[in-house]
């Protein structure tokens, strides 16, 4: 099982942030952090690394939901959505499988909401 649900975006790097942030909202998700991956490494490290992008997506439906269950899934949110561009300049936008990540929480309660927001999750990266 794959850890990710993952597409190529047609588009530039900048226009891939704004649309999967855009369809994140269309499906109740927020962007709570964006963390600039090539920023960092170059700042802390003084490497260069490709254009990659760290956005940390909550619903707070599901979030409060999976948090009720199992009060220690804060560990594991939000879910991350990365947006990478490849050295040939595709852009790659990837999220978070959760029925895999919870797959280590022995906790079987979680799986229907660990499904639903796969399923929600694979909706905003087809559309991407």
């Amino acid at each position: 099982m794959s850890y990710y649900i993952s597409t190529t975006f047609k588009g530039s790097f900048e226009d891939a942030i704004q649309k999967v942030t855009e369809e994140l909202k269309e499906e109740g998700f927020g962007v709570l952090t964006e963390i600039d991956v090539k920023e960092t490494l170059k700042k802390k490290l003084d490497v260069d690394f490709k254009k990659y992008k760290i956005l940390g997506a909550c619903n707070p439906n599901f979030a409060h939901k999976a948090l009720t269950i199992e009060d220690k899934i804060g560990a594991m949110l939000p879910c991350n959505v990365i947006v990478e561009e490849h050295e040939n300049g595709s852009v790659e936008v990837s999220a978070v499988d959760p029925v895999s990540s919870m797959q280590s929480v022995d906790n079987e309660k979680l799986t229907p909401i660990a499904s639903e927001v796969r399923d929600t999750l694979e909706k905003v990266i087809k559309r991407v």
